[in-house]
């Protein structure tokens, strides 16, 4: 059994609140799973995902768990096939995202021709409204789509908060887990392996 990780299980406030209540304290309490699950269970990040953990933890207070226990491996993008219609969706996602931001633009405007005294709150209302528009739900950086690919490269389940990298996985017919069960879903694992039961 294999496990893509996301930066989101240990940055995440609300979903590293299972774990622990800094980066740091998340991962050792992930890896102390991990550990319990050695040789049962693989668990991966493609190397951009580890770098941006690695930038929120002390890498040094978690040596050497985290070389032993989290396997890094960029996902092979020269072999990997995708199916055109993912291409064809993506464009067409795009397309929609760029019209809501236009929308989003516009009614800042409008605002500000009305409201000129708060000029600063309406660019600040229009950075969040144009950001959610056109990037919530979406794969929207290189880090993203490496872990998609991995995980369909290992037919392994993603793990993952961010709403975009799991809507992916659902049209990439690809297995994911919500961050936000992840901890229940390990205690569940440790559980079987306690009781003896193959996995």
């Amino acid at each position: 059994m294999r496990f893509v990780l996301d930066t989101s299980i240990f940055v995440n406030p609300e979903i590293r609140g299972k774990f622990g209540d800094s980066p740091t304290e998340a991962m050792r309490a992930f890896l102390g799973y991990a550990e319990k699950l050695f040789g049962r269970i693989e668990f991966y990040m493609p190397p951009g995902i580890y770098r941006e953990v690695m930038h929120f933890v002390d890498e040094e207070e978690l040596l050497p768990e985290v070389e032993l226990y989290i396997i890094k491996k960029p996902p092979n993008v020269h072999d990997i096939k995708i199916p055109a219609f993912v291409v064809y969706e993506l464009i067409d996602d795009i397309r929609r995202r760029i019209d809501k931001g236009l929308r989003v633009a516009e009614r800042a405007v409008r605002e500000g021709v009305i409201e000129t005294d708060n000029v600063d709150r309406i660019i600040q209302k229009l950075r969040r409204n144009y950001r959610k528009a056109l990037r919530e739900g979406i794969v929207d950086s290189k880090e993203d789509f490496e872990l998609i690919l991995l995980a369909k490269e290992l037919d392994a389940t993603i793990v993952s908060a961010d709403v975009g990298i799991l809507t992916w996985a659902q049209k990439m017919g690809i297995k994911w887990i919500d961050a936000a069960n992840f901890r229940e879903v390990l205690e569940g694992l440790v559980d079987k392996l306690g009781e003896g039961k193959n996995l």
